[in-house]
C-alpha cells in the first residue's frame, strides 16, 4: 500500500481497526453508496485483473490496474454514511474495510484526513463538497487555448491553499498559444507561493518537469475544457480517461470526467482526476484566501491603523499601492469580492453571525427610513 501513500503514521492510526479484523484500503472511486477500494493482496500476481464491471453499469473509465500485490474491491459505504456530505467517503480517503462482509465487502470506518479539497456546494444550504481527500498537491489546470480568467485562477488557488495541500498551476495546451510566456508571467503574478508551469500533453513540452514536481497524492482540478483528461492520460502513460473536443467558439468543453477517480502513476504517486468545475465556491476559506492573496495582506499589515478599511484613511498602504499601480485594481477587487463571499458563507453556517447580519441590516434600513429616502417604484 506504500505506492498509494500508506505511511507508518497511518499504520499506527489503523491499529485498533486491525485488531477488529479489518484491513486498510484506499478509496479510488465513489458512486451511489458504493466505492472501489484498493487493498493489499500478496497472492495477486503481476498483471492480474481489476475490479471488473460495476453492478450499476457505470464501470471504471479505463483506470489502470492496481499495482502487483494489490486488488480492488467493490465495497458498500453505507456503514459510514453521514448526513454531512463533508464527512461521507470520498476518493482519496483511507478506509477500514471488512472484506468478508456480505453481500458486499463494507467500509466500516474512515481514517482522519490529513488534507481535503472542499468547495461550497451548489445548493443554498451551508454544505461543502469534498473533491479529494489526503492530497499533497492540488494541480490547477488552466487552458491556454483562450485568455485565462485570472479571477478564476485566484479562486482555485484559494481553494487549494485552504485544503492544506500545495497548489501547482499548470497552463495546458501551450502548443496553441503564441504568447504562452507572457501569460505565464501574468499567472505567476497572481499565484504567490505556487509554481506555474506551461505544458503541452500533445507535444510533450514541459511534461518531464511536471512529472518531476508530482509526489504523493495529486488532485487534478480545473474547468471543463482545460485539458485535464488529456493531461491525466499523459501523466499515467496510458489512455485511462476519455477525451472530448472543446467548442471552437469559446474554448469550453463538456464534462468528460463524471466522477472522481484515483489513478496510480508510473513514476510513483497517485493522481485523483476530478470532473470539470463550473463554479468554484469557497467554504469560509479565510486561511486559503490569505495564502492566495499574501501580497495584498502584507500590504494591509503596513497600514497605519489596524482597522483600516482601505478607503480614505491616512497612511493606507493598500490605497498607496493602488494609486502607484503596484497593486492592480483588478486583483484588489477580486480579493474584496472573495472576502465578501467568505463572510456570507460563514454567516450562513453560523447562526450567531447570521443574526448579527440581520441586526446590522435592520439598522441600515432604519437609518434610510429616518433620512426620508424612499424606493423608486
Amino acid at each position: 500500500m506504500a505506492a498509494y501513500g500508506w505511511t507508518p503514521g497511518l499504520d499506527e492510526l489503523f491499529a485498533p481497526h486491525r485488531a477488529a479484523g479489518l484491513v486498510p484500503g484506499r478509496i479510488t472511486r465513489v458512486d451511489r453508496g458504493r466505492c472501489d477500494v484498493v487493498v493489499a493482496d500478496p497472492a495477486r500476481p503481476s498483471g492480474a485483473g481489476t475490479a471488473g464491471p460495476h453492478p450499476d453499469g457505470g464501470g471504471p473509465s479505463g483506470a489502470a490496474s492496481p499495482l502487483p500485490g494489490l486488488r480492488t474491491l467493490r465495497a458498500d459505504t453505507g456503514p459510514v454514511g453521514h448526513p454531512d456530505p463533508v464527512r461521507c467517503p470520498c476518493t482519496g480517503d483511507w478506509a477500514a474495510v471488512d472484506p468478508e462482509a456480505v453481500p458486499l465487502p463494507a467500509v466500516r470506518a474512515l481514517l482522519p484526513r490529513s488534507t481535503a479539497v472542499v468547495r461550497s456546494s451548489a445548493s443554498r444550504r451551508s454544505e461543502g463538497q469534498v473533491l479529494a481527500a489526503n492530497v499533497d498537491t492540488v494541480l490547477i489546470a488552466v487552458s491556454l487555448a483562450a485568455e485565462p480568467d485570472l479571477g478564476r485562477v485566484e479562486r482555485f488557488l484559494a481553494l487549494a491553499w485552504e485544503s492544506g495541500a500545495q497548489p501547482l498551476v499548470v497552463l495546458t495546451k501551450a502548443d496553441v498559444a503564441a504568447d504562452a510566456g507572457h501569460i505565464r508571467d501574468d499567472v505567476e503574478a497572481v499565484a504567490p507561493g505556487a509554481t506555474v508551469l506551461a505544458v503541452s500533453a500533445a507535444t510533450g513540452e514541459g511534461m518531464d518537469v511536471l512529472a518531476a514536481c508530482l509526489d504523493g497524492t495529486t488532485a487534478l482540478v480545473g474547468q471543463s475544457g482545460a485539458g485535464k483528461s488529456t493531461l491525466a492520460n499523459a501523466l499515467a502513460g496510458a489512455e485511462v480517461m476519455a477525451v472530448r473536443h472543446v467548442r471552437d467558439s469559446d474554448g469550453k468543453g463538456r464534462h468528460t470526467t463524471t466522477t472522481r477517480e484515483l489513478l496510480p502513476l508510473p513514476g510513483g504517486g497517485v493522481l485523483i482526476d476530478t470532473p470539470g468545475l463550473r463554479g468554484v465556491g469557497l467554504l469560509g476559506g479565510a486561511e486559503g484566501l490569505g495564502h492566495a492573496f499574501s501580497d495584498v495582506e502584507e500590504l494591509a499589515a503596513q497600514c497605519r491603523f489596524d482597522d483600516c478599511a482601505h478607503r480614505t484613511e491616512p497612511g493606507c498602504a493598500v490605497a498607496a499601492a493602488l494609486e502607484e499601480g503596484t497593486l492592480p485594481v483588478r486583483r484588489w477587487e477580486s480579493y474584496r469580492k472573495l472576502q465578501r463571499e467568505n463572510a456570507w458563507i460563514e454567516a450562513r453556517g453560523d447562526a450567531r453571525l447570521a443574526a448579527e447580519r440581520r441586526r446590522q441590516w435592520k439598522i441600515v434600513q432604519k437609518s434610510v427610513r429616518d433620512a426620508g429616502v424612499t424606493r423608486r417604484r
